[in-house]
């Protein structure tokens, strides 16, 4: 584990190494390829999604940025940063939006790491913000981007609240011993601030004009122009 990870002196979590850093964007890399050549046979067309959801990932990572409320071991309210993320999903699908968030969690990692054990990152970065792909299902319901936001950021919750069950209730952080304390500290330190940025995000969305504007930029990410 020294190869990619080292343990700043004192602390119980780690950090990648210059190895680690690298590994890490090349993951990253290879899942953006793997998404163009998932979402579409034209090369012309899978450009174009390549390039909106590229601006989608910096969009939710400058918002990421933005940060409302922090919690100490990670997780915070942030500036509609999930909405970015769930654009990806909503415009092309679930295969290509759980892809494309993927690399944007491996993103998170490269910026915030915080690794607690080499099992941990793939439930707080790869899988978590990976849900957020789930969004895809309901791209052609009505209200489809609140329902597939919503569904999104559950499955975010669900794996952010196993790994804290897993791996940081016996933390000095939690201050909570056994399996019922370790399931409510977990969701109510999890779902505090996704649930929170959730509401705002969701009566954001609701508001016509905004509903207007985001079926108005779906119709240009989808089309196919010659």
């Amino acid at each position: 584990m020294s190869t990619f990870l080292y343990q700043p002196k004192g602390e119980d979590y780690y950090l990648p190494t210059m190895w680690g850093y690298t590994a890490l964007v090349v993951i990253m890399l290879v899942l953006l390829c793997g998404f163009f050549f998932l979402t579409g046979k034209e090369r012309k067309v899978s450009t174009k999604q390549l390039a909106f959801s590229a601006v989608a990932i910096a969009l939710a990572t400058v918002a990421s940025m933005i940060k409302v409320f922090e919690l100490p071991m990670g997780g915070a309210i942030t500036l509609f940063s999930m909405m970015f993320i769930s654009l990806i999903g909503y415009w092309y699908g679930t295969g290509a939006g759980i892809i494309a968030a993927s690399a944007y969690g491996i993103l998170q990692m490269i910026l915030w790491p915080y690794i607690y054990n080499p099992v941990q990152p793939f439930f707080d970065y790869v899988f978590a913000f990976g849900a957020l792909g789930l969004s895809g299902v309901f791209k052609d319901s009505k209200y489809g981007l609140v329902k597939g936001y919503l569904l999104g950021i559950f499955g975010r919750f669900v794996f952010s609240f196993l790994s804290g069950v897993i791996f940081f209730a016996n933390t000095s952080f939690a201050g909570m011993k056994g399996m019922l304390s370790a399931i409510v500290y977990s969701l109510v330190y999890n779902g505090s601030y996704i649930a929170t940025e959730g509401i705002i995000t969701v009566i954001l969305l609701l508001l016509p004009p905004v509903r207007t504007a985001m079926m108005e930029v779906k119709t240009i990410a989808t089309e196919n122009r010659r």
